[in-house]
Parts: C-alpha cells; structure tokens; sequence
C-alpha cells in the first residue's frame, strides 16, 4: 500500500480510534492519554499526530462512529417494518440504545471536552454524523406517525435526545455510587438501558398524538 495513502491514513486513524476505545473499557478519560494510545498502536506515539492533534479529537471520532452505528440501525428498523404500534417502536428504540453503551457514555461524559478541544474540521465532521441521527430519528416518525405534525415530530426529538444523553449515569451505577446512595438516604430506583428509554418512548408517543 503506497505510503501516504488514503488508505494508509484511513486504516491508521482506525486503528487509533480502536486503540482508544479499548483503553476506555478500563480507563478513565481523563487517564488516558496521546501516550497510552500510542503505546498499543502498531506505530510510533509522535505518528499519531498526523492524524489526531489531540487525544478529546480521538475520543470525537470514536463517538462519530457510534453515532454512525446507531443511525445505521435507525435505518434498518425504518426499513424492516411497515407500521409499529406505540409499544412496538418503543421496544426498538430502547434495543437500538441497549446496544450502544459507548455511544451513551460518551454523550454523558465526556462530549464539551471532546468539542472543545477538537478542530472546526473534526468537529464539522462529527456534526454531520450528529444532524444525521436527528434525521434518522426523524425519518422513523414520519413513516411510523405519519398523523404527527411537524411540530409534534420536532417536540418528540427535542425532548428524546437530550434525553438520550443523561441515560448513561443513570443507569451504569458503580457500587460506591450504590453505596453512597444507601448512606445518603436517597430512594432511587435502577433501570437499564431499555427500561429507560422504552419508558420515556412510550410517554412521549402518547403525548405526541395530534
């Protein structure tokens, strides 16, 4: 493959972006660095600079690829189905979601850092996948709630999505936090992913009916 390549680099910033998810699975983000990256990469720390300037621009197109997954799976429930009841629809939001926890932690976690130390190109690029999944989203309710006005669709995505982001520390609980929510006093009770966001679906589909 000729060195410099589009291929070359395409393969390169993969393997970077890999790299980077599989530090997250133990790894805070903040501990993780340029450096830990490089480290279980095929090639030297200072090449990943010809690809990423900083280690928030890594973490920004790994969460472009899981916001491509998840407008991909968007599309394939839109294509599979005819029409879906409330209940229905719910449910295959919900396992969309259920399926994408790095896609929800990261919304939740770490997405100002990301942005903020990210340049405009990079973060033109993650924008599209972004506007993308709202079109995804929006392409499921215009075929499934065709009686929904425009107003009603754009309501329903102004509340689901912001909504989408605060799943994650909800319902991914460390036992310290368990713990301290014991001593502290505090009801709360614990979800998943998919009760979660079937429950919200499910109250949102309801009021959304024109």
């Amino acid at each position: 493959m000729p060195r410099g390549s589009e291929e070359l680099t395409n393969a390169r910033k993969e393997e970077i972006i890999r790299a980077c998810a599989s530090l997250y699975e133990t790894m805070s983000f903040k501990d993780i660095t340029i450096k830990e990256i490089g480290a279980v990469t095929s090639f030297t720390r200072t090449s990943i600079y010809n690809y990423f300037q900083t280690k928030e621009e890594i973490f920004l197109a790994l969460l472009q690829q899981e916001y491509e997954k998840w407008i991909a799976d968007l599309d394939e429930i839109t294509a599979a189905h005819e029409s879906l009841t409330d209940d229905a629809l719910a449910q295959e939001l919900a396992r969309s979601l259920e399926k994408r926890l790095l896609l929800l932690k990261l919304m939740s976690m770490n997405h100002y850092d990301m942005e903020e130390n990210s340049r405009m190109e990079r973060l033109v690029e993650f924008k599209i996948a972004y506007g993308n999944s709202i079109r995804a989203a929006a392409r499921m309710l215009e075929k499934f709630r065709p009686q929904m006005s425009p107003t009603d669709r754009q309501q329903f995505l102004y509340a689901f999505l912001p909504f989408v982001y605060g799943v994650y520390p909800y319902t991914v609980v460390t036992d310290k936090q368990k713990e301290a929510m014991e001593k502290a006093g505090t009801d709360f009770i614990y979800m998943s992913v998919y009760e979660m966001v079937y429950a919200c679906t499910k109250r949102l589909l309801a009021g959304g009916q024109s």
